[in-house]
């Protein structure tokens, strides 16, 4: 173990902030369904570039599996397969764009649609789901976990109006192949190293705290406070990338 932080990229005092942003993340995420890489992306990016993004990408699948497996009687089997469709759509075209494309345009673009969609929703009737609207929202989600790890807002925003066990559920399944998916493509494109590995290795932990905290708030969240959360939360997640797209400038 003593090996391990010795190996880090970062500094203990810098490792132990990600920690605790990892923590509150995770607990986000299990909580309200999605969130994790809203939450912790920009922040962890901001104190260290080594940090962030693809570490959380790593992280979101055995975090996934487990609010899945947790809530597995509500899913909706019948929609994911659509989404999941979408997803590989998604990561396809995210890989192209990252080859044709500069990250922070790619993070503005995301922004955009995340908030043409929040204000959509804020004033107009609730999204139908069918195989259309699941395998567009499916399709943005996969372009946006590949280009800056943000997935979630697009399919949270179409199961706005389910219950929160299906919610949780369904998203992370979803999550879980969806992910593989793109951590496959991201792997085949030589877009993840070691030291991404390394770092979600040691945050492991973190993410297994935020889980187990989340089982004391789940009743809270159903009906109105979850329609609030997820428009809340996904506004968060747009204003993030324009901050992500920000400091990519600012490095350049």
């Amino acid at each position: 173990m003593t090996d391990l932080f010795m190996s880090l990229p970062v500094t203990l005092p810098i490792f132990g902030i990600a920690f605790m942003v990892t923590v509150a993340a995770a607990t986000l995420q299990s909580t309200v369904g999605f969130g994790f890489a809203v939450a912790s992306v920009p922040l962890l990016r901001l104190i260290d570039p080594h940090l962030a993004p693809v570490p959380q990408l790593l992280m979101i699948v055995p975090l996934a599996l487990s609010m899945a497996i947790r809530e597995r009687a509500s899913m909706d089997i019948s929609g994911i397969r659509w989404v999941l469709l979408g997803r590989v759509f998604g990561a396809l075209a995210g890989w192209g764009l990252l080859a044709i494309a500069s990250e922070i345009v790619l993070d503005l673009s995301m922004a955009f649609i995340v908030l043409v969609a929040v204000i959509a929703l804020s004033v107009a009737q609730v999204i139908p789901r069918n195989p259309v609207t699941e395998t567009v929202a499916g399709t943005v989600s996969g372009v946006g976990a590949m280009v800056s790890s943000i997935g979630g807002p697009p399919l949270a925003l179409l199961y706005r109006d389910a219950g929160g066990q299906t919610l949780r559920s369904s998203l992370a399944a979803i999550f879980v192949i969806g992910l593989t998916i793109t951590i496959t493509t991201r792997a085949v494109g030589g877009l993840i190293t070691p030291e991404d590995i390394l770092l979600a290795v040691a945050l492991l932990p973190a993410v297994a705290i935020g889980f187990y905290c989340s089982q004391f708030l789940l009743g809270r969240m159903e009906g109105t406070p979850l329609r609030i959360a997820i428009l809340v939360v996904a506004s968060i997640s747009a204003v993030g990338l324009v901050l992500k797209a920000g400091l990519s400038y600012g490095s350049v």
